[in-house]
């Protein structure tokens, strides 16, 4: 079979294609064809070597997909050689084929896609946990949510809209265009550039600031966006597309008027198997029931790993990017 090897840590130049031998299914496994992986900017920190994602040379990257049972280890009851299933969390993606323990997949409901699948499972449970448990939106709260138009913004706009909040949208390409055609019609109520964004919390909140922030860009908009918090506010800092924000002084929250700083991490909020299969289940029920939309904003070969990655790192794209080990 073939995987996606990084053999040193680096820029896209370090991605290619190697055969090895099919996985065999351990105790608690299951083998999976995978149909489709999703592509992240995890993907893009481990490959570069960055904090907690750094990963010793040669690995193989990718913690997100859908596909068939192929093969089930001795003791697995809970699957079946044919069943669809995705997971998010588990490395070793970028392939034809993967082992994973059977307690870290889930079911793929009849009637959905295995690309939908793939698109949705990580950033879709990132979305949830955030919206729903990290900082719960409640009716009328003002939420600032960066990179509006790129697959997890759009995802992360319409949950928060799903709660009743407000959205304040951020794009690259600012007011105009289609990413904030994108977000926009994703339910975000306001869609701007990072250059503007604290100005419409000020209008939309009369100078009060926003309940909370979700930023993903990190080093760029790190000090803009504790400062379009209100008193209280909760900056939830999930990623950092732009660069790892510096260490924080404590008394900069303080100043700021009792803030809230959080650096989440999905696998602390699907910690067991009840826990990832409720978030899950619900983004997969919502897709079905036409309530959450899923874009898919580009598909690559596996062997086009390290061009998905640049894409994805240029922000040239919107919505999400997936590999198919099958073209």
């Amino acid at each position: 079979m073939r995987v996606v090897v990084g053999e040193r840590h680096g820029g896209p130049e370090v991605l290619r294609i190697e055969e090895r031998e099919a996985p065999r299914p351990g105790p608690g496994e299951v083998v999976v064809d995978i149909a489709a992986a999703g592509v992240n900017y995890m993907d893009i920190y481990q490959r570069e070597g960055l904090g907690s994602y750094r990963t010793q040379p040669p690995f193989v990257p990718g913690g997100e997909g859908a596909g068939t049972v192929a093969a089930v280890g001795a003791d697995v009851t809970s699957l079946a050689v044919g069943d669809r299933v995705a997971w998010a969390g588990p490395g070793s993606s970028y392939a034809d084929q993967v082992a994973l323990p059977a307690r870290r997949v889930v079911a793929v409901p009849d009637g959905l896609s295995l690309q939908l699948a793939a698109a949705a499972i990580l950033q879709g449970m990132t979305a949830h946990y955030l919206s729903a448990s990290t900082y719960p939106v409640r009716e009328g709260d003002v939420a600032v949510g960066h990179a509006a138009a790129g697959g997890f913004g759009l995802l992360l706009t319409q949950m928060v809209k799903r709660r009743g909040g407000i959205v304040v949208g951020t794009t690259s390409g600012g007011e105009g265009g289609e990413k904030a055609e994108l977000a926009l019609r994703a339910g975000a109520d306001h869609v701007v550039g990072y250059d503007r964004f604290r100005e419409i919390v000020d209008e939309a909140t009369e100078g009060v600031g926003a309940h909370v922030v979700y930023d993903g860009v990190g080093k760029d908009t790190f000090d803009d966006s504790l400062a379009a918090l209100r008193p209280r506010g909760m900056m939830v800092l999930y990623g950092a597309a732009s660069g790892p924000v510096p260490p924080v002084d404590p008394q900069r929250p303080n100043a700021g008027g009792s803030l809230f700083l959080t650096r989440p991490t999905l696998g602390h909020y699907v910690a067991d198997t009840e826990e990832l299969r409720w978030r899950a289940g619900e983004v997969f029920d919502w897709i079905g029931k036409g309530e959450l939309d899923v874009r898919i904003g580009g598909t690559y070969p596996l062997a086009e790993a390290a061009r998905a990655q640049d894409d994805l790192a240029s922000r040239r794209t919107v919505g999400k990017l997936l590999l198919l080990p099958g073209v």
